[in-house]
C-alpha cells in the first residue's frame, strides 16, 4: 500500500493557474520561470487586461483564456478548464522554485494531505521584507491558513468538494484556506516562492502590513468582504 501511494504521488499531474489583469510588466518573467518547473500545463486567465498582457502570454507556451474580472472567478474558471490532478494557483507576480512540482508530489504521496502552500520570500529594496516574509510564513504554519502569495495548491477532487474559491471581492484565499483545512492535513512547504513586494513599496510598508492585519481580523469577526472592499480597493 505504501509503494502504491508513493507511485500515485509521483504521477500526479499538476496544473498551474494564473489569474492576470494588466500584468504586462511582470507576466513574461513569471511564465519564463516556469520552464524548469515543468508543470503539466499552465493556464493564464485574463480578467480583461487593457495593456499588453494578453499579447505577451500569447507568445508563450501557456494557454490563454478569458474570464470576467475577479481573482476568485478567474481562478475557478481556470480550474474548470484544467486537466491536472492538482491545481496550483499562482499570482502573476510570483515565481515558483524549480523544485515546486517535486515538492508538491512528495507532500501529496500521503492521501491524508489535501493541499498546501509554500513559504514566501518578498522581493524588494528594504531589508524589512525578510522579516515580514518570515512572519507571514510563521503565521501560516501555525494557523494552516495561507494567502494567495504563497501559491496555494489543492487536489482536484478536494477543490470540487469545497466548491472552489468563494466568489468574494477579496480575502477569497483566506476563506478557501479555512475550508481546505477542514478537509484534511495541509502541507506547509519550506521551499520558497518569490513574490514582488510592489504593493508594500507602492502603498507604504507599515501601512500595508497594518491594513492586511486589520482586514483579516475584521473578516474573521464577521465583517462582510464586500464592505471591506471599499477600504481595500483593487491593489494586487
Amino acid at each position: 500500500m505504501e509503494a502504491e501511494s508513493s507511485h500515485k504521488g509521483s504521477m500526479l499531474r499538476i496544473s498551474v493557474i494564473i489569474p492576470a489583469l494588466n500584468e504586462e510588466s511582470i507576466i513574461f518573467s513569471t511564465l519564463e520561470a516556469l520552464g524548469p518547473v515543468e508543470p503539466e500545463e499552465v493556464i493564464v486567465v485574463d480578467g480583461g487586461s487593457t495593456d499588453q498582457t494578453r499579447e505577451i502570454v500569447a507568445c508563450t507556451d501557456a494557454t490563454l483564456v478569458s474570464s470576467t474580472c475577479g481573482r476568485a472567478e478567474q481562478m475557478n474558471h481556470g480550474a474548470r478548464l484544467a486537466r491536472g490532478d492538482v491545481f496550483l494557483f499562482l499570482h502573476a507576480d510570483t515565481r515558483l522554485p524549480p523544485s515546486a512540482i517535486r515538492d508538491i508530489r512528495s507532500a501529496l504521496e500521503d492521501p491524508r494531505w489535501v493541499g498546501g502552500r509554500f513559504d514566501v520570500r518578498l522581493e524588494g529594496n528594504h531589508r524589512i521584507f525578510g522579516l515580514i516574509g518570515a512572519l507571514i510564513n510563521l503565521r501560516s504554519r501555525l494557523t494552516k491558513v495561507a494567502t494567495g502569495d504563497q501559491a496555494i495548491f489543492v487536489r482536484r477532487e478536494i477543490f470540487e468538494e469545497i466548491g472552489g474559491f468563494p466568489n468574494l471581492p477579496l480575502i477569497e484565499d483566506i476563506a478557501f484556506s479555512r475550508s481546505l483545512k477542514k478537509k484534511g492535513k495541509v502541507a506547509c512547504l519550506k521551499s520558497q516562492v518569490a513574490t514582488s513586494a510592489r504593493r508594500w513599496e507602492r502603498e507604504g510598508i507599515w501601512q500595508t502590513v497594518l491594513r492586511m492585519w486589520v482586514l483579516r481580523y475584521l473578516y474573521l469577526t464577521g465583517v462582510s468582504p464586500y464592505r471591506l472592499k471599499r477600504y481595500y480597493g483593487d491593489a494586487r
